[in-house]
């Protein structure tokens, strides 16, 4: 017997330009926690990667040189190297130089995104924070994964091809990509 499969659905929300670049602007860049922050939000908007993706991420895995992330581990315990924009990017360098020195305590956990005490963030603490900024500049609740869904929405609108995007996502199979 084979059971009815639920449909697949376009994911509920995704952002405009407009409403990613009002949530971007929110942390005050000229502290250290709103640098971090910023950071943060730059690198889930470039990259679509998943929360847990992001805690996970080492200051080893960061290459400058040719702009991308080395995703450990990810879901289904497969590695892969993601594009990171310029802007990220610049911001990424930017919190490493002047934030991240002020995070860290040692023993340094060497995570690239670190909390208030040192520690690597965890998952559900970083839903909270994004929702928070979503929530303050938008008034609507959503967390991490929207960015996700926006980077993915976005590229596909701007010409990208559907399997650059299936790689990126670190999707194993391509009909989960199709969904956007």
């Amino acid at each position: 017997i084979e059971f009815p499969r639920a449909p697949q659905r376009l994911p509920r929300a995704v952002l405009s330009v407009s409403e990613v670049e009002r949530v971007l602007a929110l942390p005050n860049v000229d502290d250290t926690i709103g640098l971090r922050d910023r950071a943060i939000l730059e690198t889930l908007y470039s990259t679509g990667l998943r929360r847990k993706e992001l805690c996970r991420l080492s200051v080893y895995d960061l290459d400058v040189e040719r702009g991308t992330l080395l995703v450990r581990e990810g879901k289904w315990k497969k590695d892969r190297f993601v594009p990171v924009g310029e802007r990220a990017l610049a911001w990424i360098e930017k919190y490493l130089l002047e934030a991240r020195p002020r995070l860290a305590i040692e023993p340094d956990p060497q995570a690239l995104f670190l909390g208030l005490l040192g520690e690597s963030l965890d998952p559900a603490w970083l839903t909270n924070r994004v929702r928070q900024y979503v929530e303050k500049a938008l008034r609507r609740k959503a967390g991490c994964h929207i960015f996700r869904h926006t980077m993915a929405t976005l590229m596909l609108e701007g010409g990208a091809d559907v399997r650059f995007i299936q790689e990126m996502l670190g999707h194993s199979s391509l009909q989960s990509t199709q969904v956007y």
